[in-house]
């Protein structure tokens, strides 16, 4: 069974407004994008980089998602996505490459970018006509921090 072209465009939208919705900070909307018995696992960085913290349901995980509103600004740039058909009809999976940025102001002064370079593997769902999350998974792969000279946030 394969995605229909149309599919793969309307996936592949469902992960870059995940990424948008985490910048603005518009948690709900982020988590309108799962389906209401979603399961979203992380991991506890820096001490896990493996999925090992699950929320369940939109609640949960809008719960967890509202850490982002204290990090001053994020940038979550999609560097891949591949998405294959799932097991049963209606249903897909896809792998999401990511490197997000997050900026924040250290006491001394200076701004400071965490970046998690890190991987999705989802379950989407179709809920009507619409794609969601079903289930979404992150890894990372590797942690940096590096200095900024200068941003907007300033």
């Amino acid at each position: 069974m394969t995605l229909e072209v149309a599919d793969q465009i309307a996936l592949g939208d469902l992960v870059a407004r995940y990424a948008l919705h985490a910048d603005r900070r518009e948690i709900d909307a982020m988590a309108a994008l799962f389906t209401g018995d979603a399961a979203l696992v992380l991991p506890d960085a820096p001490a896990d980089l493996d999925p090992v913290r699950t929320f369940t349901g939109r609640a949960e995980i809008t719960a967890t998602l509202s850490v982002l509103n204290d990090i001053p600004e994020t940038f979550h740039a999609l560097a891949g996505q591949v998405f294959d058909a799932g097991p049963e009809p209606g249903t897909a999976t896809g792998e999401i490459a990511c490197v997000a940025h997050h900026l924040t102001s250290r006491e001394d002064g200076t701004v400071s970018d965490l970046v998690w370079h890190c991987r999705y593997t989802d379950t989407y769902r179709l809920d009507g006509r619409t794609w969601r999350i079903a289930r979404r998974e992150q890894r990372i792969d590797s942690i940096e921090t590096r200095p900024v000279r200068r941003w907007r946030g300033e």
